[in-house]
């Protein structure tokens, strides 16, 4: 049974829903291809040199991870802003490799819209930090993420 949050509405949660976007398209067209493929079947008297139809099945299984891959885009977490801190979340084994962040540890943050990056300052001669790409988060997303993050911390917007 999977734990469950204690305060959902204190917390933002950010998907890697601008990454998953990418796949859907991929898991689009190759559904479209091994559908081509397929439909070979009715040509395959007239024209011989066709593939046999169960090639359809080679780009309908890469279609299916690629869908499957974007689901986990979709509703899994890469950022979650919540009263303790931030916690990051890698692509594989996301449970293993969670890291928080607290509060206490960033003395200041930096957005850089325009290179998609999010500064977490450990201190405040900015010597050391964490580095997090925003591209996986979506575009219409990112400001929300930075008005948040700079609101809580006090820190630097590049726009």
């Amino acid at each position: 049974m999977a734990a469950r949050v204690q305060a959902p509405e204190k917390e933002l949660r950010f998907t890697r829903s601008g990454q998953a976007v990418v796949f859907w398209v991929l898991a689009a067209v190759l559904t479209t291809v091994a559908v081509t493929l397929a439909a070979t079947a009715h040509y395959r008297d007239i024209n011989p040199q066709l593939p046999h139809p169960l090639w359809a099945w080679a780009p309908l299984a890469v279609a299916v991870l690629a869908a499957r891959l974007a689901v986990r885009m979709t509703r899994h977490a890469y950022l979650i802003l919540t009263p303790l801190g931030v916690e990051i979340f890698p692509f594989f084994r996301p449970a293993a490799g969670m890291r928080l962040v607290v509060w206490q540890e960033i003395a200041a943050a930096e957005v850089n819209v325009a290179t998609t990056v999010l500064t977490l300052h450990h201190d405040t001669a900015k010597t050391s930090g964490i580095h997090l790409s925003l591209r996986p988060i979506r575009t219409d997303r990112r400001q929300l993420l930075a008005r948040a993050v700079i609101g809580r911390v006090g820190g630097i917007s590049n726009q």
